[in-house]
């Protein structure tokens, strides 16, 4: 009997220890099956107050090391403006740093994963060899929220190309005064546009299912990355454009104008809101508890976690830094989740965790900012795949997405001026001619035509920026093989869009008897501002820098002339309009200078519309669509249209319909050997269908459209449309071609 006592209590004692061991291996946390609520209440019941304020820690990789991720357990990292490894850094380079930094947080009690963020503003900017697209302002000009979807995605899978997952974009500041230096990363003065331009979310983040709840974040796959929508709020409104200044708007201004784009990129789930520097009517956003708070958490509903902008909170006083504990107790309170230190990690660890233990910030304050943090953290898989995929790694600078970037420039030049009336147009240009001259600072330059935020914090120029690419000071071009490098230059595409018989001469600052005495029989000028981010870009003048102008007046007093302006908003150009025959805003169109041959030259056509009011001079300024005294050089939406060389005409035939229907249909064949390109050109059809028709038609549907294009690809000769009670037209099904006379 006590042999069988024995024994009975040695088995009762091994099967306890196995299922402790069992359980130890178990945590429902880590159960991908569970819910993310069930799983973010179990792992903050296991979590210390030290691991909860860890998570509410953003620090730079200059001062990231797995120990430092282990024994601070740090939340996340980032690369600001230029932190990279190196700076011809490969992706596989990339990915092992990253993946190092996360084998750290690994091996942390409870083996939180850590998110890695970067500003991915217009394409994988940071990244040498990255795809460069277009800067917001140019994409604002191509009204085509679908193709902003598709930059989003092409951006995700070159962000994972590198090992991250978590991006600082998009920008959906809405920039009412051209003088402040981040204009370029607006889309639009307009709110309408910036908050339909938020359509970039779903191409990073992914879809977000149809039954989801407003407000939580959603991220659909190991191809996609959180984003961050920013910067709340306000911030392309203050006064004269200065930097970080004070927006002075009442409450409903603020809403309708500043508002719209957060709600939008909230009802698509995106998993993060930055807080802007700026001020609204005095208050600090970084302490706007009402803002932060009670209407983006409250009103709107946001569900992901609100992060604050580089060293924001020391930005809080003046001087600098001045009184921390302040700074640390007002940004917590009023809802910052996750704090961009992103140096002074220990002193920021140390202050928040005295407040909370002598219970100046409560203790429901932290878990509400750490629940915020885990739902994006689980939403974004890192709990089952925290290791970087390196599947994605041929993605960076992909040829698919460089062929898209190049889209994109194609359908964001906005032409202005195109010869001094419409019977005698100076564009496309001829591609075969005897000799033509390219002039200007930004002909040849990468950095020039890319902008701020690309590869260093403030951008710069040459053309060893992105990529190994020499720089050619003067030339004279007979194309023979074309140009290999992640990127081309508006000279090198100008030079494989012309017929081989075309010589090409390309001086930077020709002088004014050079360009008369040589016989060109054109010219091109590319001029603009050098690169620039933020602060630094402020300028209350907006005039083009005196070299460019110069070359300007050299070129254009001489010869007939093309001008492209490379710049991150309009400039003062009135002086110079007589003298030049052709105008195009080209924006900032990033690495593929390809695009702005295509058009040029007439492959395909200009379709851009102003995304903002192109001013007289700057002493306007601010001047928006709809204000009183409204008095531009060209309007907010202007933009000239023309056709591809090689498009033919088009024929149209009724469809009759029974009178008893409310609203038009018609269809149209078109016959295009090129793709009809804007809602212009199909306005034109319609309006001509209408006027030929003997149908029983209804022929007085007010054409409207609103600010998207309507691109139609080749092969679709036959569109149905219909207008509605508003008197839009919409598509309403393409079919198969048909026959008439």
């Amino acid at each position: 009997m006590g042999k069988t006592s024995v024994l009975l209590v040695g088995f009762l004692f091994s099967f306890l220890v196995v299922t402790v061991q069992a359980g130890d291996k178990y945590k429902k946390y880590n159960d991908p099956s569970l819910p993310i609520n069930k799983r973010i209440r179990d792992l903050m019941r296991l979590m210390s107050l030290d691991e909860k304020i860890g998570q509410m820690v953003q620090i730079d990789r200059k001062v990231a090391t797995p120990e430092v991720m282990r024994d601070y357990k740090i939340g996340s990292i980032l690369s600001g403006g230029g932190s990279v490894p190196h700076l011809q850094a490969t992706p596989q380079e990339w990915l092992n740093m990253v993946n190092g930094f996360q084998n750290g947080s690994l091996s942390t009690r409870l083996g939180i994963p850590m998110i890695y963020g970067i500003d991915a503003v217009h394409g994988h900017n940071n990244v040498y060899k990255a795809t460069i697209f277009p800067h917001n302002i140019g994409l604002g000009a191509t009204r085509d929220p679908e193709l902003v979807k598709r930059i989003g995605s092409a951006t995700a899978r070159e962000v994972r190309a590198t090992g991250i997952n978590y991006v600082f974009a998009p920008c959906i500041a809405v920039c009412r005064d051209p003088r402040w230096g981040r204009c370029f990363e607006s889309y639009s003065e307009d709110p309408d546009i910036v908050k339909e331009m938020t359509e970039i979310i779903n191409g990073l983040q992914g879809e977000i299912p149809k039954d989801s709840r407003k407000g939580v974040p959603y991220v659909g796959g190991k191809d996609k990355v959180v984003a961050c929508a920013k910067h709340f709020v306000g911030d392309g409104g203050t006064t004269r454009g200065i930097n970080e200044n004070n927006t002075v708007i009442d409450k409903h201004g603020l809403l309708s104008i500043h508002m719209p784009g957060y709600n939008a990129a909230i009802i698509k789930g995106v998993g993060t809101v930055m807080v802007s520097y700026s001020s609204w009517n005095g208050v600090k956003m970084h302490a706007n508890h009402d803002l932060v708070t009670n209407f983006l958490k409250g009103a709107l509903r946001f569900r992901g976690f609100v992060i604050s902008d580089w060293q924001a909170i020391d930005r809080m006083t003046y001087p600098v830094h001045a009184n921390y504990t302040y700074s640390v107790l007002t940004g917590v309170q009023a809802g910052l989740d996750m704090i961009m230190v992103p140096y002074n990690y220990t002193e920021f660890i140390d202050t928040l965790t005295g407040l909370v233990k002598n219970k100046f910030i409560p203790m429901n304050r932290i878990d509400d900012a750490v629940r915020r943090i885990l739902r994006v953290k689980f939403q974004l898989g890192l709990f089952e795949n925290p290791l970087s995929d390196e599947s994605f790694i041929d993605q960076l600078g992909h040829q698919a997405h460089r062929d898209l970037a190049r889209e994109a420039v194609r359908k964001s030049l906005v032409l202005l001026k195109n010869g001094e009336n419409a019977d005698e147009p100076m564009l496309p240009l001829p591609k075969k001619s005897s000799k033509i001259l390219v002039a200007g600072s930004h002909a040849d330059d990468l950095g020039n035509q890319c902008g701020g935020w690309t590869i260093n914090w403030q951008g710069g120029s040459g053309n060893n920026l992105t990529s190994a690419f020499n720089k050619v000071t003067v030339i004279r071009l007979h194309l023979l093989t074309p140009f290999k490098s992640t990127g081309t230059t508006i000279l090198k595409g100008i030079a494989e869009a012309v017929d081989p018989s075309t010589e090409i001469v390309y001086e930077e600052n020709p002088e004014f008897d050079y360009v008369k005495s040589n016989n060109f029989s054109y010219g091109i000028v590319v001029v603009g501002e050098p690169p620039y981010a933020e602060t630094n870009g402020d300028n209350l003048n907006l005039t083009i820098p005196l070299q460019g102008q110069y070359t300007l007046y050299n070129v254009c007093a001489n010869i007939k002339c093309v001008v492209v302006l490379i710049s991150g908003r309009p400039l003062v150009i009135m002086p110079h309009l007589e003298q030049v025959d052709a105008l195009v805003a080209a924006w900032l169109p990033g690495t593929e200078g390809k695009g702005v041959a295509d058009v040029l030259f007439g492959d395909y056509g200009f379709s851009g519309k102003l995304p903002r009011t192109w001013f007289k001079t700057a002493e306007q300024l601010p001047m928006n669509v709809g204000d009183l005294n409204y008095d531009p050089l060209y309007p907010f939406g202007y933009g000239l249209t023309t056709q591809p060389l090689n498009a033919t005409r088009y024929a149209s035939k009724p469809l009759k319909t029974p009178k008893s229907q409310k609203h038009a249909v018609s269809t149209l064949s078109i016959r295009e050997k090129g793709p009809v390109q804007s809602s212009e050109m199909l306005k034109d059809l319609l309006r001509k269908n209408q006027q030929n028709s003997e149908s029983e038609i209804t022929t007085g549907v007010d054409i409207r459209f609103s600010f998207r294009n309507c691109s139609l690809k080749i092969g679709q000769p036959k569109i149905i449309l219909e207008g509605d009670d508003t008197g839009v037209i919409k598509i309403k099904e393409i079919q198969e071609p048909w026959d008439w006379d």
